[in-house]
């Protein structure tokens, strides 16, 4: 741990101080960024135990002592720098996140209508944009490498609620039907108290676990 003095200025973020530190206390200081207006999620870190955004945490709404740490559960680069882009890559493809359907696409053709609800609920789980807040809040994650975590359970919600996917349930289930997803979740639910674009995860989460319990019953009864 390293030590620094700064003074505040009025409406500084913790991404601005960090940037002041860099440029005049200590040149070597790792962290990561880059649009600093909260949609790219580069800037993610635990302050004060917390994880959030550097670029959207105001100073101002912190204590006068700060204390800024890595994510946990993703590998650390350097400094407050994690690699959470293999990680989200490795669940991308490990839960096949894309439409899957048997239709040909003809860029030509009218797009199929989809109404408000529907689209609405889709953009709803669309605005992760993957910074690992709930990854790093989350106790699970923090105990089992395999455990996928509130993003992906919210990516695969996205899907089962697109019309567009054409994947049985029970394809959904052999992905997500597990302690490694959904029910490996002990209902801390840090993860929707700590996202910075205010996704209710709690709900997305219910709603897969709610959709994966009903695919378990049915396969009870066929057996």
């Amino acid at each position: 741990m390293q030590e620094y003095q700064l003074e505040e200025t009025m409406g500084m973020s913790l991404f601005i101080a960090l940037n002041h530190l860099r440029e005049e206390l200590d040149p070597s200081l790792m962290f990561d960024f880059v649009c600093r207006a909260a949609i790219c999620g580069s800037c993610a870190m635990l302050i004060n135990g917390r994880p959030g955004l550097a670029c959207k945490t105001l100073t101002q709404d912190l204590p006068d002592r700060i204390t800024v740490m890595p994510l946990p559960v993703f590998k650390l680069v350097g400094d407050l720098s994690v690699d959470t882009g293999v990680w989200f890559r490795h669940l991308n493809v490990r839960t096949e996140a894309w439409i899957h359907t048997d239709k040909v696409f003809d860029p030509k053709s009218i797009e199929e209508r989809m109404d408000n609800p529907t689209a609405q609920a889709i953009y709803d789980a669309e605005r992760c944009i993957e910074c690992g807040c709930c990854i790093g809040a989350c106790a699970t994650a923090n105990m089992r490498a395999d455990f996928m975590g509130a993003a992906f359970l919210n990516r695969i919600a996205r899907f089962m609620i697109d019309p567009r996917d054409e994947r049985p349930m029970a394809q959904y289930f052999d992905v997500v039907g597990t302690d490694e997803g959904v029910f490996g979740c002990i209902g801390l639910m840090a993860c929707d108290d700590l996202c910075p674009m205010e996704i209710p995860l709690q709900g997305q989460l219910a709603f897969v676990r709610r959709k994966m319990a009903q695919m378990a019953l049915k396969c009870a009864r066929c057996k």
